[in-house]
C-alpha cells in the first residue's frame, strides 16, 4: 500500500499542525500543576518516569535523547534531581568513566506518585466513542513510527516493534486480531502499546514485515465484517 505524500501547503497540515500543538499546550500546562505541588518541573518529573520505564541506570546523554532535549537542559534537571536526593550517580556498568543515572528510594516514590494519568486526558478521550479511541491510537502508534523512522524521535517501545506482537494473528476476530505473545492473548488496536516496559525488539525484517501486514488493512476503520475479510486477505497473500 503506497502512501500519498501531502504538500505542506495542503490545509489539513495547518490545522493537524494547530490541533496538535493545543493538545500540547494543555499537555505541559496541566503538567505544570500536577508537578508544581511536589517541588518538580515537569522536565525533571520526565526525566524520573524516564528512569522508572528503564530496566538499567541511564547515561545523561540517554537521558537527552529519550526526553528529545538537550544535553544542557538534562543536566540541569537531572542536577535539581541529585540534590533534592531523588537520582543517584554511580559508575556505568560497561565502562567506568562513565557516569550512569539511576532513582533513590525517594526517587521511585517521586515517580510511582506522579504515574498516574491525568484526569484531564481521560476526559477528552471519554467523548470518544469506542471505535473512535480504537483509531486514535492506531494513528498515533503509526506517527510515532514514522517519527522514529525519520530519526525525530529516539526508538518508541511500540508493539509494531516489538518480538512479541503477531499483529492479525487472529483474523475472525475484528475486535482482537492482534496477539500478544509476551502474555499469550489477543487484543485489538484500542490496546496498541505507545510505551511497554516488555517491549523487546525485533530484527529490522521482520518487524517490517509485520508492519507492512498491520498496516495493509483498515481494520476499525472500516466494518466489522470488511476488517476481518481483509485481514484474511493479507494473510492469505497473493
Amino acid at each position: 500500500m503506497t502512501a500519498t505524500r501531502l504538500p505542506a501547503s495542503d490545509p489539513l497540515v495547518a490545522q493537524v499542525t494547530a490541533g496538535l500543538s493545543r493538545l500540547g499546550l494543555a499537555l505541559r500546562t496541566h503538567a505544570w500543576r500536577d508537578t508544581a505541588p511536589r517541588g518538580l518541573t515537569p522536565t525533571q518529573a520526565q526525566v524520573l518516569a524516564l528512569l522508572q520505564a528503564s530496566a538499567t541506570p541511564l547515561r545523561l546523554s540517554a537521558v537527552a535523547a529519550g526526553l528529545s532535549v538537550t544535553l544542557p537542559t538534562a543536566s540541569d534537571a537531572v542536577k535539581a534531581l541529585v540534590a533534592k536526593g531523588l537520582l543517584a550517580k554511580s559508575k556505568a556498568g560497561d565502562d567506568a568513566r562513565a557516569i550512569a543515572l539511576s532513582l533513590t528510594a525517594a526517587g521511585r516514590d517521586a515517580a510511582e506518585s506522579g504515574a498516574r494519568d491525568p484526569d484531564f486526558v481521560a476526559a477528552v478521550l471519554e467523548a470518544l466513542t469506542h471505535a473512535e479511541q480504537a483509531v486514535f491510537v492506531r494513528s498515533l502508534v503509526k506517527m510515532v513510527r514514522t517519527l522514529q523512522e525519520r530519526g525525530d524521535i529516539v526508538p518508541a517501545r511500540t508493539c509494531v516493534t516489538c518480538r512479541y506482537f503477531r499483529p492479525l494473528a487472529h483474523a475472525d476476530d475484528a475486535e482482537r486480531p492482534h496477539h500478544c505473545a509476551f502474555v499469550d492473548a489477543a487484543f485489538g488496536d484500542r490496546s496498541l502499546r505507545v510505551d511497554c516496559s516488555e517491549h523487546a525488539e525485533e530484527v529490522p525484517d521482520v518487524a517490517a514485515r509485520r508492519w507492512h501486514e498491520f498496516v495493509a488493512v483498515s481494520g476499525v476503520l472500516g466494518d466489522a465484517t470488511s476488517a476481518a475479510t481483509s485481514a484474511k486477505d493479507v494473510l492469505r497473500g497473493p
